[in-house]
């Protein structure tokens, strides 16, 4: 084997050991937020909503700075030092006792995040060949399930003691997580040149048709996100008990492991990136819209079930499509502003959603939120379908 090769295999394994740290630290305690304070403690789920929106955006909004960071200093000290923010904003959830706190430790988590988060995707992209990417991508989501599944458990066991222990512990993974990276990840550039921090921005901010992709998808993102908040609330809501929400994540870590890899194998045989990304964008828009005229535990988690099943189809569609176009002299800048639709995505779909979610029970129209969701899914759609749609060429015509 030669060096470059084993580099790639060492490298490849590092960042699957990585990922399940993070996926585990985060799932230990996020999927509980709005559990804990909307339906525990009484708050409004416009306050939680706002607190989920702002650690979205801060992280995903703010990541082209710390993907151009990483491109100038490399990855570690950017991943080191946003583990260790993000397990100071584990510890100041533990004492969130008013909106204001719980707003500031999700803002620390958020940071955070800015600055492991670009790095730590620029990372596959060095290490892992393009034509492997689907299926390693692939391999991470199922990773991400199985670690969703098992920190639910963790979290939702915990949370019948104290949710400050849920807190707690989560903050305890992510120091674990910073610890593993200092000791173990080599010194890696992660871009082919050392570029400053400027010409890195306005080099992914001049990528016009990048910059359309990445803005289009922050319709996908409004979706995506209610499997942390609206989809746990309605689940606690039929079932009468927080610790249903586990078998939500059950069912997502049972499609993963067994659907995820075999679907992007046969589906990258047959059909383009963007044609998975809408097929499953469609799958996702219309399994939410009966979401709220459901009371009906086994129909709302069959409702979960085909969501998720959009979700594993169109997630690494998207993820490689995100990496096919960024440009090889600044990855980490185009991984950070790739999460820019997933910052607007986010703060729209935590907070809005709240503020939906509200309103519907207020008005006595639980599926009020689910209707708008589904149009902002129908229009994400048809953006999609015209970006991507073939431009016809324009015919040549010669003159005598």
């Amino acid at each position: 084997m030669s060096r470059v090769a084993r580099a790639r295999r060492l490298g490849k394994t590092f960042l699957l050991v990585d990922n399940m740290l993070v996926v585990l630290g985060f799932f230990v305690v996020f999927p509980l937020i709005s559990i804990h304070f909307v339906e525990q403690l009484g708050w409004a789920a416009l306050m939680v909503g706002i607190a989920l929106g702002l650690r979205q955006f801060v992280q995903q909004g703010f990541g082209i700075f710390g993907g151009a960071i990483a491109d100038r200093f490399g990855a570690r000290p950017l991943i080191v030092t946003g583990m260790l923010m993000r397990a100071a904003g584990f510890a100041c959830m533990a004492l969130a006792h008013e909106p204001w706190v719980l707003w500031l430790a999700c803002l620390l988590s958020g940071l955070g995040g800015t600055l492991f988060d670009p790095p730590r995707s620029a990372m596959v992209i060095k290490l892992v060949r393009a034509r492997e990417r689907g299926r390693f991508f692939s391999l991470l989501m199922m990773q991400d399930s199985a670690g969703a599944v098992l920190g639910a458990l963790i979290g939702s066991w915990l949370l019948a003691w104290d949710f400050r222990l849920v807190c707690w512990v989560g903050a305890a993974v992510f120091v674990g997580a910073a610890l593993f990276n200092a000791l173990w990840l080599p010194a890696w550039r992660l871009s082919t040149e050392r570029i400053a921090m400027r010409e890195g921005l306005q080099r992914v901010w001049r990528d016009k048709r990048f910059r359309r992709y990445v803005l289009t998808l922050t319709g996908y993102y409004i979706l995506a996100v209610q499997v942390m908040l609206m989809l746990p609330v309605m689940v606690n809501q039929v079932a009468g008990a927080p610790a249903a929400v586990k078998w939500m994540y059950a069912i997502e870590a049972l499609l993963s492991l067994s659907l995820l890899y075999p679907l992007a194998r046969w589906s990258e045989k047959r059909f383009r990136l963007e044609t998975r990304l809408m097929a499953g964008l469609f799958l996702m828009t219309f399994s939410l819209l009966p979401v709220g005229m459901t009371d009906s535990l086994p129909s709302l988690f069959l409702l979960i079930a085909v969501f998720y099943l959009g979700s594993i189809i169109a997630e690494p569609a998207r993820e490689t499509l995100s990496a096919s176009l960024a440009s090889a002299r600044a990855r980490g800048s185009y991984m950070g502003f790739s999460r820019l639709g997933l910052a607007i995505g986010g703060l729209i779909g935590y907070s809005g959603g709240g503020w939906m979610f509200d309103l519907g029970q207020q008005m006595a129209l639980p599926e009020l939120p689910w209707m708008l969701l589904s149009s902002v899914g129908l229009i994400t759609l048809f953006a999609l379908w015209w970006q991507f749609q073939p431009r016809p060429v324009a015919p040549v015509i010669f003159s005598s």
